[in-house]
């Protein structure tokens, strides 16, 4: 299979697990490439509430297919937590162009559902 094809299905996976330094880089860097913004979910294995999240935070990830959605185990990939200062579990971050948009700490579904959708309608209509 060639490299094109396993991004494309990549990108259209619903949640991708972050495992390394060099595969949040190389998400990062193909999402900003292609224009796509990117929702960062910092969980912990130990953490009840971040782990509680993770059936959400895939429920979130099916409705915007036009986002791409990370989850990070800062246990695993303690670089990039460190990087992007995440202090507590759960964090999400919503980055665009490789910056970081905006940061939400906490098990709230219902805020993190509308925080998206307002991130994700506020994309829509500038590209537009």
């Amino acid at each position: 299979m060639d490299t094109q094809v396993q991004e494309a299905q990549a990108i259209k996976a619903r949640v991708i697990k972050v495992d390394s330094v060099e595969t949040w880089d190389l998400y990062v860097t193909q999402a900003t490439n292609q224009g796509c913004p990117i929702v960062a979910h910092f969980t912990a294995s130990w953490c009840m509430p971040s782990v509680a999240m993770n059936p959400f935070f895939e429920e979130l990830a099916s409705s915007y297919s036009d986002v791409l959605f990370l989850a990070v185990d800062v246990d695993d990939v303690k670089e990039v937590a460190t990087r992007l200062e995440i202090k507590a579990m759960p964090t999400f971050l919503l980055m665009r162009e490789g910056a970081l948009v905006d940061k939400l700490v906490g098990a709230n579904p219902e805020e993190i559902r509308k925080w998206i959708e307002g991130y994700v309608q506020s994309i829509r209509v500038s590209v537009a």
